[in-house]
């Protein structure tokens, strides 16, 4: 059976995934045949694999990062958010209901048998398997029926590597007390630690670092330093800059800017959709969540949403939708994508994720939608704007009404068409959609007429694509550079020491 570790956090958004594709890319390019491995993943931004399956975003990176397609075995447990206290989830790619947090206890024991056994199938199959963890492991009201971190680690004897980032402040008491709070068993996994987000003088660091391997008895692997260029496949869509920036916009080609303001909503999914827009000289991508925001936008994207009728009240009770309304009678662009397009319609009828029967769109489309109890998991194909198009589909809503003579945005391979174009409003279903090259400059450009942006001009030879390969390079090359990589190799194929030093207190045994 392969080699195999897991990537544990102090926190939420330490850097778990980000490190697991920057060592997955390492071994890749060392020629190691290498997967990545999350057991369960709470967030709404999903793909589509191409057996049909759906699994968290930062898995399907990881995974080009090892070279290979999207699988469901890299994310066999996935939760969608819908509400402050209920979650879809997805077991293996396939939606198989809604769960309350006390609910899904109770089905804890079945999901982790399938997580077993998906996890020993994938180290079968390959010669080395990078799992990350959820959240932190020092969560020991939830340790009982854990796993994803240190229940899973016991189960499948993984050595743990835990990741702290120095950027939030406290990260040597972050370690120590996600290790200190671990019962001993748990602890006896704990082999190192690695520090993120580094910025400065390392010498500054270096006294911090001898004391806690000499608190801990455990060493810090590695620290790797903050590099401004990593901003692709936020897990998060709170991840982005403190003012909403998203990305590092560059100078523009033309002599204009093209202003985009991308509506966060509460339950906002795929908010990754917007980031090819970001890597377009001379766009400046923004999310906002007030209508003021709106006033100087030339382009208004409504993303995907896990709760589109919720979201839609969520716009009409902060005066987001009447701004965005008006913003189309000024005769300014809009773009709504999944749950953003079915906002943009006449009619929402949905008896499935809101159970609120028929709802008012913004009557800016003129189409009506139903949720239909089976989710559309689909990779098609197409054309727009006369340019090839692929994309990925994750919805319940189906357009079951169209006003005659209202002209799809995209054309389908096999023909009809998909999503909605006017003058001034498009919407589709698809994800992904802009990050084909071709399709995304004819669409700035069609944005930017209709914004009175005349000096704006698409810089018509950015590669999506290429920006996350090198991004994915750069996470391999600070690996490399930053990591003990020997003592990696050296935990992927012996496993955890023995002996390794217990903190007290300690958890006590979880029941």
């Amino acid at each position: 059976m392969g080699g195999a570790l897991l990537v544990a956090g102090t926190t939420s958004d330490a850097g778990k995934s980000v490190l697991v594709a920057g060592i997955c890319r390492w071994l890749a390019r060392r020629g190691v045949r290498v997967a990545p491995f999350k057991a369960q993943n709470m967030s709404n931004n999903s793909v589509v694999t191409h057996d049909g399956g759906e699994i968290g975003r930062a898995q399907a990176v990881q995974a080009a990062a090892c070279g290979l397609e999207p699988s469901v075995r890299f994310n066999p447990v996935l939760l969608k958010p819908g509400g402050d206290r209920s979650s879809q989830v997805v077991v293996l790619g396939r939606a198989i209901g809604e769960v309350s947090a006390l609910s899904y206890r109770e089905r804890k024991a079945e999901l982790f048998r399938t997580v077993l056994t998906t996890l020993d199938d994938l180290r079968a199959d390959h010669e080395v398997v990078i799992c990350e963890g959820a959240g932190s492991p020092a969560e020991i009201n939830l340790r009982a029926n854990d796993i994803a971190n240190m229940g899973l680690a016991v189960a499948a004897g993984l050595p743990v590597i835990v990741v702290g980032d120095i950027d939030r402040g406290g990260v040597f008491a972050h370690l120590f007390g996600t290790l200190a709070l671990l019962d001993a068993a748990d602890q006896a996994l704990i082999c190192g630690f690695v520090i993120n987000k580094f910025r400065g003088d390392p010498a500054l660091l270096a006294p911090g670092l001898r004391q806690i391997e000499a608190l801990t008895g455990r060493p810090v692997h590695g620290v790797l330093p903050w590099r401004e260029e990593l901003w692709l496949d936020a897990e998060d869509s709170l991840s982005y800059t403190a003012d909403g920036v998203v990305g590092r916009p560059l100078p523009p080609v033309g002599e204009q800017w093209l202003r985009v303001a991308v509506v966060r909503l509460p339950r906002i999914s795929n908010a990754t959709d917007v980031e090819a827009l970001a890597c377009e000289p001379g766009v400046s991508v923004r999310f906002v969540t007030e209508p003021s925001r709106l006033a100087d936008a030339d382009l208004v994207v409504l993303p995907g949403s896990k709760a589109t009728v919720e979201d839609l009240a969520w716009l009409r009770s902060t005066g987001l939708a009447d701004a965005v309304v008006a913003h189309v009678a000024r005769g300014l662009p809009v773009l709504g994508v999944c749950g953003g397009f079915q906002m943009l319609g006449e009619r929402i009828d949905d008896a499935v994720e809101s159970r609120a029967g028929e709802v008012r769109g913004l009557g800016l489309l003129g189409v009506d939608v139903r949720f239909e109890p089976d989710k559309v998991l689909h990779h098609p194909t197409g054309t727009g704007f006369g340019e090839p198009v692929t994309g990925y589909e994750i919805h319940h809503g189906r357009v079951v009404r169209r006003d005659d003579g209202l002209a799809p945005l995209l054309t389908l391979a096999e023909g009809g068409g998909e999503g909605a174009l006017t003058d001034h409003v498009a919407g589709t279903h698809w994800h992904g959609v802009l990050e084909n090259d071709g399709f995304r400059a004819e669409f700035l450009r069609w944005a930017a007429l209709r914004a009175g942006r005349d000096g704006f001009r698409p810089a018509g030879d950015v590669s999506f694509a290429a920006a996350r390969a090198a991004q994915l390079d750069l996470l391999g090359d600070l690996v490399a550079e930053h990591l003990d990589t020997g003592a990696l190799l050296r935990l992927l194929e012996r496993g955890a020491p023995r002996g390794l030093r217990v903190l007290p207190p300690g958890a006590p045994p979880a029941v």
